[in-house]
């Protein structure tokens, strides 16, 4: 079965009570039972609901994993991989990631003895270095947010698998329309299906997806036992977005190759990151390793000015100055002051995330449209 017809059918089937298409919701908290222990395979939601069951699988099958499974927003199921670890262990993660995840990893578990290191991992080979006895996982993002660099994931596998390690990779940008990192070597794929996946910012959800059926056991033994699950209205909507995420992304990757171009040729526009450029580091591996270069844009205007960044974003008109991404809706955000604002300032900065930077989650409205507003916001 192919990618956009996995995107409708993918490890689905009709409900078995009436046969209907779309699987319902099943807006229950308990489950009778015939005797105790005697159930039909559900007894709580919070373990088990047929709603989460069948997007559970939808998100296994277009990843190309064996298991998948739903929690309450992407933190919630980045904080279920950090609790495979235990005080002492040591996490490798590149140092351009969303500000929400490297506020859990320092403000929340490194109080509990786990240690990160964040590293710039465009090259791979950096990140030999800081491996010792101690280290258990390699943490990925690619593109990273917001500055959309590539991270080569079969060579972060190799290492990975040289050292006995866990490899996760957050999706969330690219999305398994465009990249699918178990098949280059992943353990574990993390969205926050907030984003693309759901497509329509109507729910907040997070998703991993394994092969390993041992890997599986620990994680759905994590989220039953620490109970951060969504609800079965949550996930009847993100399986529906699912269902549309081939054609919506294939108008998020047309839309912001325009918008790309558009910016690069702007007088008033100093650097664009978008891994679909010849020019952008590691371009290459973002060929062979995604399918397309999605609708996300970073971009600084000439002189690094705050004031003329925050100007630009509140005159937008049909992009909306809004946090997240990934919406039918095209989106501006400031990451400096928004998603980013819990790094300390020093250290975003050596990312590259100064005060201009302003980020772009392009939508599929009119090109034209869109275009037209950053034309008159920018000047």
């Amino acid at each position: 079965m192919k990618f956009n017809t996995k995107t409708i059918h993918g490890g689905q089937e009709h409900d078995k009570a009436y046969g209907a298409v779309m699987p319902p919701i099943y807006q229950t908290s308990t489950y009778a039972q015939s005797t105790p222990g005697g159930h039909k395979g559900f007894e709580y939601s919070r373990t088990h609901n047929p709603t989460r069951q069948a997007l559970e699988k939808a998100l296994a099958s277009i990843e190309n994993g064996k298991f998948g499974l739903a929690f309450g927003s992407g933190l919630a199921a980045i904080d279920a991989v950090i609790k495979l670890l235990e005080p002492g262990d040591e996490v490798v993660s590149t140092n351009d990631l969303y500000g929400g995840s490297y506020r859990l990893f320092t403000s929340i578990f490194k109080k509990f003895g786990i240690k990160f290191h964040f590293i710039g991992m465009e090259n791979a080979d950096n990140i030999e270095s800081y491996i010792n006895n101690n280290t258990k996982l390699i943490w990925v993002e690619t593109p990273t947010n917001p500055m959309m660099n590539i991270i080569d994931i079969k060579a972060c596998s190799e290492i990975a698998k040289k050292h006995n390690l866990l490899l996760a990779v957050d999706n969330t940008f690219a999305t398994p329309y465009l990249q699918q990192p178990l098949d280059l070597g992943a353990d574990i794929v993390m969205h926050s299906a907030t984003k693309y996946l759901g497509g329509h910012s109507d729910v907040v959800m997070g998703a991993l997806i394994v092969k390993d059926q041992e890997l599986a056991d620990k994680l759905y033994f994590i989220q039953n036992a620490s109970g951060a699950v969504c609800g079965p209205q949550d996930s009847f909507l993100v399986l529906r977005g699912i269902k549309t995420l081939h054609i919506r992304m294939q108008r998020h990757c047309e839309n912001g190759k325009a918008i790309a171009e558009y910016l690069a040729n702007h007088p008033k526009v100093e650097n664009v990151y978008w891994p679909g450029f010849e020019n952008h580091p590691n371009h290459h591996i973002a060929k062979e390793q995604m399918n397309g270069f999605s609708g996300m844009i970073s971009f600084t205007t000439k002189g690094n000015n705050y004031e003329e960044a925050i100007k630009i974003v509140e005159n937008l008109k049909i992009f909306t100055l809004a946090e997240s991404l990934g919406g039918v809706e095209s989106l501006a955000g400031h990451p400096a002051s928004m998603t980013h604002a819990s790094i300390p300032k020093e250290e975003r900065e050596k990312t590259g995330v100064v005060d201009s930077l302003i980020r772009l989650s392009v939508g599929i409205e009119d090109i034209d449209d869109l275009i037209n507003d950053l034309r008159l916001a920018i000047g």
